[in-house]
């Protein structure tokens, strides 16, 4: 009971916290002329990051707030200024780089946590923006940006919409989710799930520890996980989808496809086959709905293979191994169970 209270206590000041921020003002404000910003620079420790391509001038709101759990995370003015003392803030233009940064002068000295600041970043710049973005302690948010983004955080989550073009992101602490994003997309998480959704382009999508689920994807896509399940529906061109420690299941799949599982099943509904289609894992079953009446190559092995009855099949058909041409040969379609069984349009 002691803990459950804790527990609700905690979350109480969550919520506060979260509300605060809906209402909170920028302690500063900050524009420039759009034309001259083709970079963007943003270093902060203890904040979040937050960029938006749009019109108009370049904005620059920074919001500030104790950075700690007590309760009281609103701070007036003459104690931001006060704790301000012990920081470098900067707003500026140098060249053609916007550079937000923020960090203590002396971080090799004693520290009163207790002290300490959570300084934030929210900023809008012309869509044909370059950002380099970093942050130790909070979230990274992109929208509607195109060209190269490179951003990392160590305790936070990345939330993107609609960016084009080089996109790289890594978080050692949070989620990722990915919507109407295009291009070249390689996006990495340490500790948590992986949402992407409408988007197309080269994809790579890593995970340590969670899971990853992939709605409308289309093009040559990569996504692994270490400890979670992959699920998936509407994929297009090219998936590699490989676990470690889960289940894969895929639906509306027009797409050249491998998937791979160490720890669980695979269920896939095949509405297309691509180039090939390789099914394997090592402690499960396989269970596949596919189209069977153009040619294909089969290579199924596990301790049951059901596959009904083969019409024009020119090959072996035993109990836990089928190996031969169907429909004269084509695709090679290759599946193992090594200690389940496969069944197909069952």
């Amino acid at each position: 009971m002691k803990s459950y209270s804790l527990l609700l206590s905690f979350l109480f000041v969550v919520s506060v916290v979260f509300a605060q921020n809906s209402d909170e003002k920028p302690y500063m404000t900050k524009t420039f002329n759009a034309s001259s910003v083709k970079n963007l620079n943003v270093r902060t420790s203890g904040g979040s990051i937050n960029v938006a391509g749009q019109g108009g001038d370049a904005k620059v709101e920074v919001y500030i707030r104790a950075n700690n759990w007590n309760g009281r995370s609103e701070l007036s003015k003459e104690e931001i200024e006060d704790r301000l003392k012990e920081y470098e803030l900067t707003v500026a233009m140098e060249g053609e780089t916007l550079v937000c940064k923020s960090k203590r002068k002396n971080e090799n000295d004693k520290w009163d946590w207790k002290q300490s600041l959570s300084i934030s970043f929210k900023i809008t710049v012309p869509e044909k923006t370059t950002t380099d973005l970093a942050t130790s302690g909070g979230s990274i948010k992109l929208a509607k940006l195109s060209g190269t983004q490179n951003f990392s955080t160590s305790g936070g989550s990345l939330h993107l919409d609609d960016l084009s073009g080089m996109i790289k992101g890594r978080t050692s602490g949070g989620s990722i989710q990915l919507i109407n994003c295009q291009d070249q997309l390689d996006l990495a998480t340490s500790g948590g799930s992986i949402k992407a959704e409408s988007c197309k382009g080269d994809i790579k999508l890593v995970t340590s520890g969670g899971s990853i689920h992939l709605d409308g994807l289309n093009g040559n896509v990569r996504a692994t996980t270490s400890g979670g399940s992959i699920k998936g529906g509407d994929i297009k061109g090219e998936l590699l989808a490989s676990t470690s420690g889960g289940s894969i299941r895929l639906t509306g799949v027009a797409a050249s496809l491998k998937a791979s599982t160490s720890a669980g099943g695979i269920d896939a509904e095949i509405v297309a086959l691509g180039k090939f289609l390789d099914l394997s894992t090592s402690a499960g079953g396989i269970h596949v709905q596919m189209p069977m009446n153009k040619g294909l190559d089969l290579d199924l092995r596990a301790n049951r293979v059901n596959v009904g009855t083969l019409k024009n099949f020119d090959g072996t058909l035993e109990k836990d191994r089928v190996n031969g041409r169907l429909n004269g040969g084509g695709t090679l379609v290759t599946m193992r169970a090594s200690s389940g069984s496969i069944s197909v349009n069952d």
